[in-house]
């Protein structure tokens, strides 16, 4: 299918992943997910199955014709099955899923964000696909008071644009946050439901582990799946990108194909960096607020011991010098008696 957004944003061609129409092949069975977010997400589909009897049949679309969008929230750390999940409701659906990279989106068109919101609700309209944002916490976050910049008063531009248009659309949107305490208040009253997705507990890590596998993968004899999930509390993500390194290495081995496995050895080795690649994106070239405050206090208490130092030394200093001459006064009284 021919990009449907090449008509409205050609700086997309060769730009792959911005704003994309996905077909939407995943399904529930594709995701392990704990039973509470499980039962959040059955009543996020509730009301969509009850649409069309409440706002249609029941006559409430025209006493309330605002405000109809099912918008849904999705709050979690990375990779733990947040973009499945809003391709397996598309999918459920029989819907395409159009699915926005945010943060992506305004760095490419700085200036021109409100308007391409506007238009990507359009195409959402004409696809009559489910619209799911990413990153929504870029999109959706509090507005600033201060607009004595070009980019304060454009976020609060595309924020009003972006409520507009949940009002006046009707269809299905999924936001996806990592940091859900970052949305606008006026977002928050336009969602119906906020879906909490959790990291797995270690039953749940387990059949992560296992799901990731084809019937055709070779194992060796040693893996196990259990002490795996034991011994890491990651999210599914992390366990995805475990699973094809552990197979990269295992294929990159000396010997006949027909004879290589995955062992448990490349497994943990894997998951092993992938734990130490997560360590190192959280660290910054620049100094966190907090490590400046540290520095910044250590090296203040370091200049007052010296200066208390200095200060003691000077003390003495004088304390000498008076008792000098206290005692030339002495001997010169004595000289004259």
């Amino acid at each position: 299918m021919a990009n449907p957004f090449a008509r409205l944003f050609p700086a997309l061609s060769g730009r792959r992943g911005v704003i994309e129409s996905v077909e939407a092949r995943r399904t529930f069975r594709d995701v392990i997910l704990p039973e509470r977010t499980r039962r959040m997400l059955d009543d996020a589909l509730t009301q969509v199955h009850s649409y069309n009897l409440i706002f249609r049949d029941w006559g409430l679309g025209e006493r309330h014709p605002t405000g109809t969008a099912l918008a849904f929230n999705f709050a979690g750390p990375s990779g733990t099955g947040k973009t499945i999940c809003a391709e397996a409701i598309a999918h459920h659906l029989g819907k395409r899923l159009l699915l926005v990279r945010y943060a992506e989106l305004e760095s490419m068109w700085f200036g021109e964000t409100p308007k391409n919101v506007a238009a990507i609700f359009r195409i959402a309209e004409e696809e009559d696909a489910v619209l799911f944002f990413d990153e929504a916490d870029a999109i959706a976050a509090r507005r600033s008071t201060d607009v004595s910049q070009s980019i304060q008063r454009e976020t609060n531009t595309t924020v009003n644009v972006m409520l507009q248009e949940l009002e006046r659309f009707d269809g299905v949107v999924i936001f996806a946050t990592n940091l859900a305490a970052n949305f606008d208040p006026a977002f928050e009253r336009r969602i119906r439901t906020h879906v909490l997705f959790e990291l797995p507990d270690t039953e749940e890590r387990e059949q992560i582990w296992r799901v990731q596998l084809h019937r055709r993968t070779p194992l060796g004899e040693d893996v196990d799946f259990r002490e795996l999930a034991a011994r890491y509390a990651v999210s599914g993500g992390d366990i995805r990108n475990a699973v094809l390194k552990a197979a990269l290495s295992a294929a990159a081995e000396e010997g006949a194909d027909e004879l290589k496995r995955i062992h448990q050895r490349h497994f943990v080795g894997a998951m092993e960096e992938v734990v130490r690649a997560k360590t190192v994106m959280k660290q910054s070239v620049i100094e966190s607020p907090e490590r400046q405050y540290d520095s910044a206090l250590a090296e203040t208490r370091q200049m007052l011991l010296q200066m208390r130092t200095a200060g003691t030394i000077a003390a003495a200093a004088a304390g000498a010098a008076l008792l000098v001459a206290a005692i030339a006064l002495i001997l010169a009284l004595m000289a004259l008696s």
